[in-house]
């Protein structure tokens, strides 16, 4: 049976029978996801990956109900499948059952996109220090998330590595805390670049290449229901070999590459606008081209120092 360690003692929960049974509450910030399976494997997965988090295994109230259960009939034991389930709903196709982690991870990120329309989704890595945040905002390909997942390591408090969570109401951004995606060459380079990573397993040929992923920290997971203030807008870009090349963007370029970058900024019309012209009107922007890892963490770190607005003392 897979329980939480005893590092993280406000979730002693016994993982996977509460994943069997009645259901695992797992609060990401910006919603709450009841979660059940019976699938072994995935529960020990969840329970390594979602080990600093602070799990329930009773709340008053989900977002999404989520279930991942075996494939029905021969598939079962066949060619054994996996499906994954929202509100009794089942939107994609089955995975194979050993792919049953990412299908998760994915399913859920679906579930928010689709349904977290009460904020501007902004497609972008989101990391804080002080309450002040950083909102880095790049195209697939260009690195972000395993210069996210290097930020944190070097003690930046991840928010998110998917989603900028903008609430158009206060301005501040939510936390949507879950494992970060990592791809292809990036699972080494920050198993290299972080002896205290937690990566979970590595699944091979996937849609999305190699994949496995790492888990937040305690520090990250402990303050997942605090929000943060936008502070400075990153647009990264790894270029191996590279140094590296800071280049301000104007408000006017930096609202359109934001908006460009949004899963909802077009359903959400005015409000959305208004939201973005503000980060992009009271945030310095950068677009920073970089081949190495500490040298961007410690460019990033010095210009959200200068960025205006006070850091909160807590």
């Amino acid at each position: 049976m897979s329980v939480l360690p005893s590092s993280n003692p406000a979730s002693p929960v016994p993982v996977a029978a509460a994943l069997r049974s009645g259901g695992l509450w797992i609060d990401y910030g910006a919603c709450v996801a009841r979660v059940r399976t019976p699938i072994a494997a995935l529960a020990d997965q969840l329970g390594l990956l979602y080990h600093a988090y602070p799990l329930a295994q009773q709340r008053d109230f989900a977002d999404y109900h989520v279930s991942v259960d075996y494939g029905r009939g021969l598939r079962r034991h066949l060619r054994p499948t996996c499906r994954f389930a929202i509100d009794g709903v089942e939107p994609f196709e089955p995975f194979p059952v050993d792919n049953a982690l990412p299908m998760f991870e994915w399913g859920v990120n679906w579930c928010f996109a689709q349904r977290g329309n009460q904020f501007v989704l902004l497609h972008a890595g989101v990391l804080a220090r002080a309450g002040r945040a950083v909102v880095m905002a790049a195209t697939p390909g260009s690195g972000k998330s395993t210069l996210t997942a290097a930020m944190m390591a070097r003690g930046f408090r991840l928010l998110s590595d998917e989603f900028g969570v903008l609430d158009p109401a206060t301005g501040e951004l939510r936390a949507m805390l879950k494992p970060v995606a990592l791809k292809n060459r990036s699972i080494d380079v920050i198993r290299e670049f972080s002896a205290d990573a937690v990566i979970g397993p590595v699944f091979r040929g996937t849609r999305k290449g190699d994949v496995a992923h790492l888990a937040p920290d305690l520090a990250s997971a402990a303050t997942v229901t605090q929000n943060a203030r936008p502070a400075l807008v990153i647009f990264p870009r790894f270029i191996d070999g590279s140094g590296l090349e800071l280049k301000p963007q104007p408000p006017e370029q930096a609202f359109s590459r934001l908006a460009f970058n949004s899963f909802n900024y077009a359903l959400l019309g005015q409000v959305s606008f208004d939201a973005v012209a503000d980060v992009a009107a009271g945030c310095p922007a950068y677009e920073l081209r970089y081949g190495r890892l500490d040298e961007a963490i410690r460019c990033i770190a010095d210009l959200l120092a200068d960025a205006p607005g006070e850091p909160d003392v807590a």
